[in-house]
């Protein structure tokens, strides 16, 4: 099927941005933003899961439960994520890097799943990654699956309303092309956050040393 001619900025967008965000964290290098590779440190499972500040939520063993403020842990598996029911904490927690990764890769599994797929996965199916390595093959994993699930899209999809029923947001009143700039924005404004936090962790180790 060809792409339809509206989606094709959006998905070289959302390629672009999942590219450079799995070079941020990946390495060995990322483009600066003018054609120059600066050399990028593979992402270590201490960065990961390094708290910046007292309070912070993060991905926790299940075992040792919920940290500061938050009341359950979701997801499947030996790791769960810091959560809370609505109304949510506020000022919201700052939230660690793995915290991030995590939900920016739970959110483009589920829609992945509630658009092109059972309709039916839900935050406590989605397996949170204890490591960074795990955490780096989850969101390749979820990023190919929305890809796939964008791809098998045709125009009249981008305009139907409900064309994706990801239960935890606005997608089932919101017209498909509108969810896939929502998810465009999810992923490059998740992955600036994480490119601030991996250069705070950089600056912060270089200052320990000195």
């Amino acid at each position: 099927m060809k792409t339809p001619a509206r989606l094709v900025p959006l998905l070289e967008q959302f390629d672009w941005g999942c590219e450079r965000l799995t070079r941020r964290m990946a390495g060995p290098f990322v483009d600066s933003g003018n054609g120059t590779d600066v050399g990028t440190p593979a992402l270590t499972d201490e960065e990961y899961l390094w708290e910046p500040v007292p309070g912070c939520w993060s991905v926790r063993p299940r075992l040792s439960g919920p940290g500061p403020g938050a009341a359950a842990l979701t997801g499947s598996g030996d790791w769960g994520r810091d959560t809370a029911p609505f109304p949510h904490p506020s000022p919201p927690p700052f939230t660690t890097l793995a915290w991030r990764l995590s939900h920016l890769g739970e959110l483009l599994a589920l829609r992945a799943d509630h658009t092109a797929g059972s309709h039916s996965m839900t935050r406590e199916d989605y397996r949170v990654a204890g490591s960074a390595a795990q955490a780096l093959t989850a969101f390749a994993a979820a990023a190919a699956a929305w890809r796939a699930a964008l791809l098998g899209a045709d125009d009249a999809a981008l305009d139907t309303v409900g064309y994706s029923t990801y239960p935890y947001g606005s997608d089932p009143e919101d017209a498909f092309l509108d969810v896939v700039w929502w998810v465009n924005q999810e992923v490059l404004h998740h992955g600036a956050e994480i490119a601030l936090l991996r250069d705070l962790y950089r600056v912060r180790v270089a200052g320990s040393e000195g």
